[in-house]
């Protein structure tokens, strides 16, 4: 088997550093698994699931804090009284609250009551959509699969670090002067 090795840097067909020519040809196989089909929508389960009315759910993000509401109905979504529309003018954040609904095909079968607070817009948007996915899960344990494949239910940890002291940040320096 001969390898051509080129020159470092070679950028012709698109690569960075040591490319080689084997006798592949082709990009290589894709492997792919069985796509996790998505469970018909039981309001049985919701109901039997339900505390108080709803089945709830919890999700955090930076300093945000969701306490998402969730029963069987039409598809309404109201974030402190308001539409999505109405409070999320990103479509980004849009997107976000609505992707575990979508996920499960439940947008249409769902009455999704949030209460949010703290941080800001993009916070607030993963603190729902953590919110909405385990209030989901909660209702019915069959979307659990679904909803952990997409990465749904894994809580995102990041939060900004703390200032110190003799510094202007965290991690910034004030400018420094040799003389």
């Amino acid at each position: 088997m001969a390898m051509d090795f080129k020159k470092r840097g070679d950028r012709r067909d698109g690569r960075r550093g040591r490319d080689f020519d084997s006798d592949r040809s082709g990009p290589p196989p894709v492997v792919e698994h069985a796509p996790i089909p998505v469970p018909a929508f039981n309001g049985a389960a919701f109901d039997a699931a339900k505390k108080y009315g709803y089945v709830w759910g919890t999700g955090r993000r930076k300093t945000s804090v969701a306490r998402v509401r969730v029963r069987p109905g039409t598809g309404t979504v109201k974030i402190n009284g308001r539409e999505v529309e109405e409070y999320f003018h990103v479509e980004r954040d849009r997107r976000a609250v609505w992707m575990p609904l979508e996920v499960t095909e439940t947008k249409k079968h769902l009455d999704v009551f949030i209460s949010v607070g703290g941080g800001g817009t993009t916070g607030q948007a993963g603190a729902i959509l953590l919110g909405i996915a385990r209030a989901i899960r909660t209702g019915n344990l069959e979307y659990e699969p679904l909803l952990r494949d997409k990465g749904l239910l894994t809580r995102d940890s990041r939060k900004v670090e703390r200032k110190k002291y003799g510094r202007p940040g965290a991690r910034k320096r004030f400018q420094f002067s040799k003389r």
